[in-house]
């Protein structure tokens, strides 16, 4: 899978959400790895009232089943955070479906898509897998692709 900066040939900034109040999180930034909110001087608490005004706050943000905080979109979600999206707002969970669609980058770094999350959240609801695997592999997901297509 092709890294986000070398699809297509393009120099690709990254911006992340470290807020200005966060420098032990500094270490991430650097010319491909910007943080507006260090560079305008934005704390974290300001910013979490702007997404949650503007309607871009993860609607999990303090639930106790949450394990991240943070806004529903980011890429940086871990697995559990993506399947509670998918499960509890499915209204998100399919806009996520569409911007990954109209992307011409992939949402992990890695080269894995929302697509490719949702048909693994899908074979879990199938049974196929289980969601309390300790290992996950995603050539999981070519294995079941191909066996589906032998039978």
């Amino acid at each position: 899978m092709n890294s986000p900066a070398a699809r297509g040939g393009r120099n690709i900034v990254e911006y992340i959400g470290i807020a200005a109040d966060e420098p032990k999180r500094f270490g991430q930034i650097s010319d491909r790895k910007r943080a507006p909110l260090v560079e305008f001087g934005i704390e974290e608490g300001l910013c979490g009232l702007y997404c949650k005004y503007n309607g871009i706050l993860a609607p999990s943000y303090g639930a106790t089943a949450s394990c991240r905080d943070g806004c529903w979109m980011c890429h940086n979600q871990g697995v559990n955070q993506l399947r509670l999206l998918r499960r509890d707002y499915p209204d998100l969970w399919a806009l996520l479906m569409k911007w990954d669609a109209d992307s011409p980058v992939n949402f992990h770094p890695d080269g894995h898509t929302v697509h490719d999350f949702d048909r693994r959240f899908q074979m879990e609801d199938e049974h196929l897998l289980s969601p309390d695997d300790k290992v996950f592999r995603w050539s999981m997901l070519e294995e079941d692709e191909l066996n589906y297509r032998l039978f």
